[in-house]
């Protein structure tokens, strides 16, 4: 007797319930300290670029945005510590402790030192202004002599 490998060419349902991003335990959103990076959107409109980061639960005390040359980095570490009254004992105590940092490298088309940020209902958004000479040019017509 032998064994035949079931090939099955159309995906059922099930498959593709497991596919979804949710099962995905990669690697990709983990930092190398095992802490889970921030969810970003990436923007852009015809004058500037916007990230968001979403990071509920913060203060904007919280974070950290530096710039090195045209690298950006936001950053965050949050401790919470609970006050323990004299004479208590406590069974499980669990500590509370957030932190992450994320990278994004700048086009040259961007105005440094026009860079803006502001937190807001969970949400870090961080605006990116163009240069001038990096936002569309309307359209101009040549005329011939």
């Amino acid at each position: 007797m032998s064994l035949v490998k079931f090939s099955n060419q159309y995906p059922s349902i099930i498959d593709r319930f497991f596919d979804n991003d949710a099962f995905d335990w990669s690697n990709r959103n983990y930092s190398a300290t095992n802490t889970t990076l921030p969810s970003v959107n990436i923007k852009e409109d015809e004058d500037s670029f916007k990230v968001e980061v979403a990071a509920p639960g913060f203060d904007k005390k919280d974070f950290e945005i530096e710039l090195n040359n045209n690298v950006l980095t936001v950053s965050s570490e949050k401790k919470v510590e609970n006050e323990t009254k004299e004479n208590e004992q406590y069974t499980k105590r669990e500590f509370s402790y957030q932190s992450f940092s994320r990278s994004f490298t700048l086009p040259i088309t961007v105005e440094r030192e026009k860079i803006s940020a502001k937190y807001d209902k969970g949400i870090l958004n961080i605006v990116f202004p163009k240069k001038e000479e990096a936002k569309p040019k309307p359209i101009r017509q040549i005329k011939i002599s």
